[in-house]
């Protein structure tokens, strides 16, 4: 192991991080994640205050790819209704992943309970605009209680990623038929 701060040491932790807590939630060992990345605790300590501002990065590192993978593109010109669609559509390809855990978000604030803690606060910005993200459709649609509808898809979209997470249940014919449903009854078009 080095004991030098490489120029990819930071990388290689923030990596290291979002893999292996997604695999073995938020305890993992800093000698764990040390070891995984390739550099010393020293390493670790020069570049991040604590664990939890390394854990509460690489959740902020991972952000654009999330929202890549789940929202359509900003140019999109579908029907807002047809948006808020997509993200549950590409949900439901995600969840089909033999190695899917959950949202890793959702996940780190459970495990965490500390709202405070560096990672939970990151974790919860992350949802937050997801929240927005669907308030705003749901507004821009038509829909009667826009604040509302943000909320039940974001307790769909929490509950079908857990449940599916633990290979409880599957998405398939279950959240897209539930989300339809909900839209309807908002009267979003």
């Amino acid at each position: 192991m080095t004991t030098e701060t490489t120029p990819g040491s930071r990388e290689r932790l923030l990596e290291a991080a979002a893999a292996l807590t997604y695999r073995e939630g938020v305890s993992v060992g800093v000698d764990a994640l040390c070891k995984a990345a390739g550099v010393s605790k020293r390493s670790l300590y020069k570049l991040f205050e604590s664990k939890g501002e390394l854990l509460a990065a690489s959740l902020e590192e991972r952000t654009s790819e999330h929202v890549t993978a789940l929202f359509p593109e900003a140019d999109d010109s579908r029907p807002h209704r047809e948006r808020i669609l997509h993200v549950f559509e590409q949900t439901e390809a995600q969840a089909s992943d033999p190695d899917f855990q959950g949202c890793r978000y959702l996940a780190v604030q459970i495990e965490l309970k500390d709202p405070n803690h560096p990672a939970s606060r990151a974790a919860r910005r992350i949802k937050e605009n997801l929240t927005a993200f669907f308030r705003a459709e749901a507004e821009q649609g038509g829909a009667n209680d826009p604040d509302l509808l943000a909320r039940q898809l974001m307790l769909v979209f929490d509950g079908a990623g857990a449940r599916a997470g633990i290979k409880a249940d599957t998405h398939a014919g279950l959240v897209i038929p539930t989300v339809t449903t909900l839209l309807d009854a908002a009267n979003m078009h």
